[in-house]
């Protein structure tokens, strides 16, 4: 549902009154139906709902309109987007929370909230070998169709941010500031490169500074799109050990990388596998057990889907028929070897053959691809 610009000040009106969190705005939500219906309802029907606080009351009778018009100046401008819990860009998974935030501001490519998502977090200050491992990973689950979720700060939240761009994936960077204040500052070119593949995320208004209370909120979000959260490196107090006890409170998978036991950094991983995290060596532990919970999540490719499921060479799309030309019955070939041939980008590639795997013309071994029949 899309509604008309005077109906979002309205959204943005409620969303800058004192004192009005996530869960309250919703309970609002459900009181008067729409914030438009709230503002309209008069001082004696807010009080009679339960409104007591003098400072909200004198709020509502006086919206802060100025501010409202600043956020609707900056939606209007190229690749900027404001998107309320109604709209079809929100996120779906995000709203399964229970204090999903009732406006979220985008900057880049908003249908990208949706798309099946595994968010990648780890120590600000990493070991190389971390950063690589961060790198890696984002770039064959990216390969793969996923998209890879983080937030933007330094070391391995970076490393996957730059993983998935590497693949020419999509990737997404929820934020502890407006989504005009890139921080780190460093980061400002990285930013950049998000926005052009993915999107940067923020719940906090535009022109919201960096500061410490904002990350823990920040990281519910990061949690909360995501089907499953993977812990490269953390110290014992970390952070990313919050986004994960967040993902198991909001029923999704984590997933921990061990490391030596005397590297402080492997610690905190090494917690959240004594707590039931799922252990990972390999990209296949993560996909194989998001598959049982989340079979779809696994085909997000922007090329058509198949519309059977009978492995019949007939029943296959035009563009799934072609890339299967390609292939030679028994004839194992990289993921290098099949872009050369059929000229597709990586994503889409590893996707389409993904899903010509599941329905069985296509098997993978040892980085290779083999056509069955």
């Amino acid at each position: 549902m899309s509604i008309s610009e005077d109906e979002l000040a309205f959204w943005l009106a409620l969303y800058h009154a004192p004192g009005i969190g996530a869960i309250r705005f919703q309970r609002l939500l459900k009181l008067f139906g729409t914030p438009r219906a709230l503002f309209a309802a008069g001082k004696a029907e807010w009080q009679a709902q339960g409104i007591r606080s003098a400072k909200l009351l004198k709020y509502l009778e006086a919206p802060n309109w100025f501010r409202v018009e600043k956020d609707m100046y900056w939606l209007r401008k190229a690749d900027q987007h404001i998107l309320y819990q109604q709209h079809p860009y929100y996120p779906k998974r995000l709203t399964a929370i229970a204090d999903a935030p009732p406006v979220l501001f985008i900057k880049g490519k908003p249908q990208s909230l949706n798309r099946a998502q595994i968010a990648i977090v780890g120590s600000r200050n990493p070991s190389h070998s971390g950063v690589n491992t961060a790198h890696d990973f984002s770039r064959s689950l990216a390969t793969s169709g996923w998209g890879i979720t983080s937030g933007l700060a330094l070391g391995i939240d970076a490393a996957s941010h730059q993983g998935a761009l590497a693949a020419e994936g999509i990737t997404l960077a929820v934020m502890g500031t407006g989504v005009d204040k890139i921080y780190p500052q460093r980061h400002a070119k990285l930013a950049e490169q998000i926005c052009e593949r993915g999107a940067l995320i923020s719940e906090f208004c535009i022109g919201t500074s960096p500061h410490p209370s904002h990350f823990p909120r920040r990281n519910r979000l990061i949690s909360g799109l995501s089907l499953g959260t993977l812990v490269v490196e953390a110290a014992l107090k970390s952070g990313s050990l919050l986004t994960a006890q967040q993902a198991l409170e909001q029923g999704r998978e984590v997933f921990a990388i061990p490391g030596s036991i005397h590297n402080p950094l492997a610690r905190g991983c090494h917690k959240l596998l004594k707590q039931g995290a799922k252990l990972v060596e390999t990209v296949q532990d993560i996909t194989e057990e998001l598959a049982v919970h989340q079979p779809e999540s696994q085909t997000p490719n922007p090329v058509a889907m198949p519309t059977q499921t009978a492995g019949n060479n007939q029943d296959l799309d035009h563009e799934y028929q072609q890339l299967l030309d390609y292939m030679s019955v028994g004839e194992p070939l990289s993921l290098d070897d099949l872009v050369e041939r059929s000229a597709l980008n990586t994503a889409t590639l590893a996707s389409m053959l993904l899903v010509l795997e599941m329905r069985g013309f296509v098997q993978s071994k040892h980085g290779s691809y083999s056509r069955l029949h």
